[in-house]
């Protein structure tokens, strides 16, 4: 049986990120282009798309334009990422129907002195953005069960306190040690110090 595919529904949400990128992108330029990319059924832009306010307008945008994919154009995915992929899961809408475009890093920032080559490959990313959003499959992340055991190998003092230190936190704790007994150097030593 095969499973019928669900036609993209994408929602664009391009941030102004204050002067950052409105002070050189035509922010509203990109938002009336994207609703021209095939797929989009809604675009808007948001003075900070992270902030609490901007975080709404998505889940609100979700529910009621029925969106099944989400593009946020703003500022690097390394800190804004799982922001918008938790924002997108609170909607109902799985995760990895998310993507970016960083057209504060790739546009404005590098293309300062140029206005239009930035406005024009900000649209060029939140196009290649959008063709990528319309192609991902939702992923679910699998449970693993894990058994709280640890191995702690060498029974000198950093093996015996690591042992000790993992018992105390509830593992289950295994330590093997090649000589006799346990104690490692320490049992060679004749004194320590201080007396």
């Amino acid at each position: 049986m095969t499973e019928e595919k669900v036609a993209p529904r994408v929602g664009v949400f391009v941030c102004h990120c204050g002067i950052n990128i409105g002070g050189i992108v035509d922010v509203p330029s990109v938002v009336e282009y994207s609703k021209s990319i095939p797929g989009v059924v809604y675009a808007e832009a948001n003075l900070y798309t992270c902030s609490s306010d901007g975080i709404d307008k998505i889940k609100e945008a979700i529910k009621r334009h029925k969106l099944n994919r989400v593009v946020v154009a703003s500022c690097t995915p390394r800190t804004h990422e799982p922001l918008f992929q938790s924002t997108c899961e609170e909607a109902g809408l799985n995760k990895y129907l998310f993507e970016m475009a960083n057209i504060r890093d790739q546009c404005s920032w590098v293309h300062m002195h140029e206005p239009e080559a930035a406005t024009e490959k900000a649209k060029d990313l939140v196009r290649m953005a959008v063709a990528k959003v319309c192609l991902l499959e939702p992923q679910e992340e699998p449970e693993i069960e894990i058994t709280p055991a640890a191995l702690v190998i060498g029974g000198g003092v950093s093996g015996l306190t690591s042992a000790l230190t993992l018992a105390e936190q509830g593992f289950q704790v295994h330590l093997v040690e090649k000589q006799p007994e346990l104690g490692g150097m320490l049992l060679r030593l004749g004194k320590l110090f201080p007396l």
